[in-house]
C-alpha cells in the first residue's frame, strides 16, 4: 500500500471561486427551470430578476477567474495531455472498483489527471463562455436593434442556452459523484473547504517527463 502525504492543494481563491461558482449555479439552474414552469416557488417575474441578477454576478465572477487563471500561471493545469489518458481511462471504468491505486497521483504542479483536463478546459472555455453569452444576450434582447444583432434569432438562442444548462446540470451530476471517490467519501470535499489533500505518494511530473524523454531517445 502506498504511503500518503498531506500537502496544499487548493488556494484559497480557488476554494472560493469553487463554492461561489457553484452557488450560482444551483441558483440559476432552480429560477432557470422555475421561468420554464417546470414549478412555482418565488413566482415568474421574481425567478427572472433573480436569474437575470445573478447571472450577470456569474459573468463578472468568471471575468476575474479569468484574469487569475492567466496571471499565476494557473491556466498550466489546464493544458491537455494524453500522457496516462488510457490509465486514467481503464481506472475510472474498471481499477477504481477493485481498490486500485490511482494512475496519476495529484500534485501541486499537476493538480487534473489527463481526463480531468480535457473536461474542465471544454467547460471553461466552451460551455460556460457559451452559456454566459447566450444569457446575456437573451437578458439585453430589447438592444438587439441599438448593438446591430435584430439577425439573431431568439428561438435559437433559447434553445442553446437550455441545451447549455441541462449540459452544466449533467456535469454537476457526474462531478458531486467523482467527489466520492477518494480514499473516503468525503475527502475530496474536505480538500476543497481546507485546501489540504492526502494523496498517494507517487512519481513526480518532472520524473515521468525524464523518464519519457529517455524512452523518446
Amino acid at each position: 500500500m502506498k504511503k500518503m502525504v498531506n500537502i496544499y492543494l487548493y488556494t484559497r481563491y480557488e476554494r472560493f471561486w469553487h463554492w461561489l461558482q457553484m452557488l450560482l449555479i444551483v441558483i440559476l439552474l432552480i429560477t432557470g427551470l422555475e421561468i420554464h414552469g417546470t414549478f412555482t416557488w418565488l413566482g415568474f417575474h421574481r425567478a427572472v430578476e433573480v436569474h437575470n441578477f445573478v447571472g450577470l454576478t456569474w459573468l463578472i465572477a468568471f471575468a476575474f477567474f479569468v484574469f487569475w487563471v492567466f496571471t499565476t500561471g494557473e491556466w498550466k493545469q489546464y493544458i491537455p495531455t494524453t500522457r496516462k489518458m488510457i490509465e486514467v481511462v481503464r481506472y475510472y471504468a474498471y481499477g477504481i472498483f477493485r481498490g486500485e491505486s490511482h494512475p496519476f497521483p495529484k500534485r501541486k504542479e499537476a493538480k487534473h489527471n489527463p481526463l480531468q483536463r480535457l473536461v474542465y478546459l471544454n467547460l471553461a472555455a466552451l460551455l460556460l463562455p457559451v452559456q454566459m453569452i447566450t444569457g446575456f444576450l437573451y437578458w439585453g434582447y430589447n438592444s438587439w436593434d441599438a448593438w446591430g444583432l435584430s439577425w439573431l434569432s431568439l428561438t435559437v438562442l433559447a434553445w442553446i442556452h437550455m441545451a447549455g444548462a441541462f449540459a452544466i446540470f449533467s456535469f454537476i451530476i457526474v462531478h458531486v459523484y467523482m467527489t466520492t471517490t477518494g480514499h473516503s467519501i468525503f475527502a475530496h470535499t474536505k480538500a476543497m473547504i481546507t485546501g489540504w489533500e492526502n494523496v498517494e505518494e507517487g512519481v513526480k511530473i518532472e520524473d515521468w517527463e525524464r523518464a519519457k524523454n529517455r524512452s523518446a531517445t
